[in-house]
């Protein structure tokens, strides 16, 4: 019995892939690689694990026999395509937990410079006259005002998280949230409001034209001066010249960014020479669970 063919176009974990690979004939293609490039192969595609913001409905009608997409997130728009063609869609159910975690982790890290402190101790500058608990003295978490940029999936578990560190929540949507607003203790602000309260801003909203440079100069300015911006979302929701004004002049303290203008970043990116800015490959997703989930949905769907 030939093996199920699959197309793998995103960044997986090893064992997540060598999973894959005892089931299936695997293929792996950058998640950038030219259209031209893979519209002549995906006929020969039972099942694909993508990026799916890339599919349209040419590619798919080039996959003339695949019958199993599994991504992370999967829009509604896309899901109704592939349904259409009796192509069954599998997501990560717990990617959105995945993703909060992230926005958490550069959070703290932001706060409280652990990869400068890690880099110091690692140059062997810990010792004799240099007080790296001086130099790396950090943030307080607790108890501060936590601005929700995006009160979505991401954001309502990001609420949940932080409810033991005593903090303040606060949010800004297109629509307000009533019943979140009661459960989760989070108060709406307008965009000016949200900015000007937060003692850290975690931007969690998605990306459109409504949001496409939502921060800029003027909004950026807002903010405290010992804030924390925090972006797991996409890139272009804040201004890329603005931002790298806003961390280089002090307007804000710190950020952390899983998500870059350009990815990966060039190597003289001036957020990359700044050191209030921890900075990570767009890892929000990326978790061994979240790449078997999608592989074993994938292998149920081929009947392997």
């Amino acid at each position: 019995m030939n093996r199920p063919r699959v197309l793998v176009s995103i960044s997986m974990h090893p064992h997540a892939l060598a999973r894959l690979q005892e089931g299936a004939e695997v293929d792996v293609l950058p998640w950038d690689a030219p259209v031209e490039t893979l519209l002549p192969r995906l006929g020969g595609y039972d099942g694909m694990i993508v990026y799916v913001p890339r599919l349209d409905a040419a590619m798919l009608d080039a996959a003339r026999r695949l019958k199993s997409i599994a991504c992370h997130a999967c829009p509604p728009e896309m899901a109704a395509t592939a349904a259409a063609r009796g192509i069954a869609v599998a997501v990560t159910p717990t990617l959105y937990e995945t993703v909060a975690d992230m926005t958490l982790a550069l959070m703290f890290a932001a706060a409280r410079n652990v990869a400068r402190a890690d880099a110091a101790i690692r140059r062997g500058e810990w010792g004799g006259a240099v007080d790296l608990k001086v130099r790396y003295s950090g943030l307080d978490v607790f108890a501060k005002t936590l601005g929700i940029l995006g009160l979505g999936r991401i954001g309502t578990i990001v609420a949940h998280r932080v409810q033991g560190f005593d903090m303040r929540l606060l949010y800004h949507d297109l629509a307000r949230k009533p019943a979140l607003e009661q459960t989760l203790h989070v108060a709406y602000r307008p965009l000016p409001q949200l900015l000007a309260e937060s003692d850290i801003l975690v931007v969690l909203t998605p990306l459109n034209d409504s949001t496409r440079g939502l921060l800029g100069e003027a909004e950026l300015r807002m903010m405290k001066r010992d804030a924390i911006l925090v972006n797991t979302a996409r890139a272009a929701i804040i201004d890329r010249e603005a931002l790298i004004r806003a961390l280089s002049e002090r307007w804000i303290a710190a950020a952390g960014l899983d998500v870059h203008h350009t990815e990966p970043p060039r190597p003289d990116d001036p957020l990359l020479t700044l050191d209030n800015v921890v900075v990570a490959p767009h890892l929000g997703g990326s978790t061994k669970a979240c790449d078997m989930a999608l592989v074993e949905a994938t292998l149920r769907a081929l009947g392997v």
